[in-house]
């Protein structure tokens, strides 16, 4: 989906917003915060096949749960001459720490639950005999 390319292989800020359904200002936000570095052409921001690539796993560790900062320590490991393992065994350990944390809060959610349904069951008691008490 290109239409304004600055150069053959690379990619337009607005490029990248409209295939990855972002703001630019999203985009311009992780340059701020590093995870971004395109090269300029005047005031034009030109981005790379290898920045397209960084911030589709930024996207994805974000769909994931991840933060900025976790999703930058794993797209930086990226070592495809030794096989990506470190990269590949940090990725595993941030999928284990957030499937707890998210297990931690579906029981916070069940319990807040109940506590919910005991509270109802009080005050539809308490209504039920106020009717009783005070017919209209």
């Amino acid at each position: 989906m290109k239409t304004e390319t600055i150069e053959p292989g690379s990619y337009s800020i607005s490029e990248l917003a409209q295939e990855f359904g972002i703001t630019t200002r999203a985009i311009r936000f992780y340059e701020d915060k590093g995870l971004l570095s395109p090269a300029r052409r005047g005031q034009a921001r030109v981005y790379s096949p290898e920045d397209r690539v960084r911030l589709m796993l930024i996207l994805r560790g974000k769909r994931l749960g991840f933060s900025l900062d976790e999703s930058r320590e794993i797209i930086d490991m990226y070592d495809p001459a030794h096989g990506n393992v470190e990269q590949l065994q940090r990725l595993l350990q941030y999928i284990e720490q957030k499937r707890a944390q998210l297990q931690q809060q579906l029981r916070d959610i069940h319990s807040l639950m109940e506590e919910l349904d005991r509270a109802e069951a009080r005050a539809r008691a308490a209504l039920s005999s106020d009717q009783r008490k005070n017919p209209s």
